[in-house]
């Protein structure tokens, strides 16, 4: 039987232009071994790289609109959000889904990202805007395989590790049987991609066993049943930062949605990265 056990690595709140790299190798130093997984946070990279949208300027469609109005207050706030068993305030918080920002968001996730994506109540595509100020939202990476072996080469150089590094997205993952499916797109080989709104659906509606979604992996063979085990882990060490959602995080702060600035967030702890070792019984 294995076991892990997982250290979240707390550090300062990674801003765009950001070297990245540095700040992972300066946390990991005397805190790893050869053998342990090094997973990192997706959004973290995107934001340093500055792979994101500043919403406030996006113009939004007719379709985004009314995606806005009648999509996510009246489907995702009545039926669909009760038959995926979202809490009362979640539902309380579609219901009155901010028409203009949420509009922009909305225009947003069609582009990038594709209607079926869009139909999605929240971090559509890999898009998402927590722990992250004002209108901005992250983009998902498109090179995660070429970043993460960058990071694992660095770590092997510098600190002399041999480790594996796995980026990782919070997005969910499903689990059926031994099949492996996620509305997120481009996760790591041996999960599949598909459907969009429809996968989300029905993953919650049936209440399969989820995960957070293990996008690329280097320095070692992994498998897509322990990686989930392992991003698992790790998303359970890391916690939900700044909040699990926009709202929380507005919250948290007690200002609106579009409200919270670089400078609130760089005085809260930052885990992007957590380190995930095993322990053979």
């Amino acid at each position: 039987m294995t076991r892990y056990h997982a250290l979240a690595i707390t550090t300062s709140y990674w801003k765009p232009k950001e070297n990245y790299i540095d700040q992972i190798i300066k946390a990991l130093e005397g805190k790893i071994e050869s053998g342990d997984f090094v997973v990192v946070s997706e959004k973290a990279v995107s934001t340093a790289l500055g792979c994101m949208v500043d919403e406030s300027k996006i113009r939004p469609s007719r379709n985004a609109r009314l995606m806005a109005r009648f999509w996510m207050r009246l489907c995702w706030g009545y039926p669909l959000g009760i038959l995926c068993h979202f809490g009362q305030r979640l539902l309380r918080r579609l219901r009155d889904y901010p028409l203009d920002s949420g509009s922009r968001h909305k225009q947003v996730a069609q582009q990038y990202a594709g209607v079926l994506q869009a139909l999605m109540f929240g971090s559509e595509g890999g898009i998402d805007g927590s722990n992250l100020p004002y209108s901005f939202v992250s983009l998902p990476l498109e090179n995660s395989g070429e970043i993460a072996q960058q990071i694992q080469h660095q770590i092997q150089m510098k600190v002399r590790k041999n480790v594996c590094v796995v980026i990782a997205d919070t997005d969910k993952t499903y689990r059926f049987r031994n099949f492996f499916f996620t509305p997120r797109p481009a996760p790591m080989k041996g999960i599949y991609s598909f459907g969009g709104v429809t996968t989300y659906v029905v993953g919650r509606v049936f209440n399969f066993k989820k995960s957070s979604t293990p996008l690329a992996v280097a320095g070692c063979n992994l498998q897509a049943s322990e990686a989930l085990t392992i991003t698992n882990i790790a998303d359970k060490a890391r916690g939900p930062g700044s909040g699990a959602t926009v709202w929380d995080m507005a919250a948290r702060f007690k200002v609106d949605i579009n409200g919270v600035s670089w400078e609130m967030l760089g005085k809260i702890k930052h885990k992007p990265l957590v380190i995930v070792r095993k322990k053979m019984l």
